[in-house]
């Protein structure tokens, strides 16, 4: 099975525990860019790789169809979706607009000191990322900075649907954190984030998360070319 890191045998664990442990792995292989659009899937080559049964296998590969990542076909088996310039540009980007702009607006004055506590963190460790060249973890932060203020707002239908786009959101974050010509930027523009949530102004809170979703790389490779 060509494109997954070597893993150890998985542990003696649950059929969930282990369906999850293969999600992880593959999920981490897809939005890296490990695994490329439009390859195949296998249940007996993944299980093969990993040290595992084929039962986990199936479910993971139905878990992550429903996130988007993968697909499958009748008597085709199942490969990678890749996340497309188009479908960034046409569904994710408006998609997180609207869904952003209404939950960062719910979030404004619900926000604690210790909110912001945890925002900042994030912010830092994006800082670290960026010094250390690790787009993995540079995306990952921002992820996580999103997520924690949708989270924040209180609006649980918005959380639902923020985490059903999350996996392909995540992909293109993973994308686009390698091009970057300073990466500090990224850590910059949440904090310009953080301060326009603290400045209670919901106009200029509308237009700081509108500027920042745009900002994605048009020029980047596109997996489904």
């Amino acid at each position: 099975m060509s494109g997954l890191p070597p893993f150890p045998p998985l542990p003696a664990a649950s059929l969930a525990s282990r369906r999850e442990t293969v999600a992880d792995a593959l999920r981490e292989a897809i939005t890296s860019g490990r695994l490329q659009a439009g390859q195949k899937l296998t249940e007996s080559g993944v299980a093969d790789h990993l040290g595992t049964s084929r039962a986990p296998v199936r479910e993971a590969l139905r878990q992550l169809e429903q996130e988007g990542l993968v697909i499958s076909y009748p008597y085709r088996g199942t490969e990678v979706l890749g996340v497309s310039q188009e479908e960034i540009e046409n569904v994710l980007v408006p998609v997180r607009i609207s869904l952003e702009k209404f939950a960062f607006r719910k979030a404004m004055p619900r926000l604690t000191d210790a909110d912001y506590v945890h925002l900042q963190s994030l912010v830092r460790t994006m800082e670290e990322a960026a010094e250390a060249a690790d787009a993995a973890l540079l995306a990952d932060e921002d992820i996580r900075f999103h997520e924690a203020v949708v989270t924040l707002s209180g609006q649980q239908h918005c959380l639902q649907i923020w985490r059903s786009i999350q996996p392909r959101v995540r992909a293109y974050f993973r994308r686009d954190a390698s091009h970057y010509s300073d990466a500090a930027v990224v850590a910059e523009q949440h904090r310009e984030l953080i301060h326009a949530l603290r400045a209670g102004d919901e106009q200029a809170l509308d237009r700081a998360v509108t500027a920042h979703i745009n900002t994605h790389f048009k020029g980047a490779p596109d997996p489904s070319e």
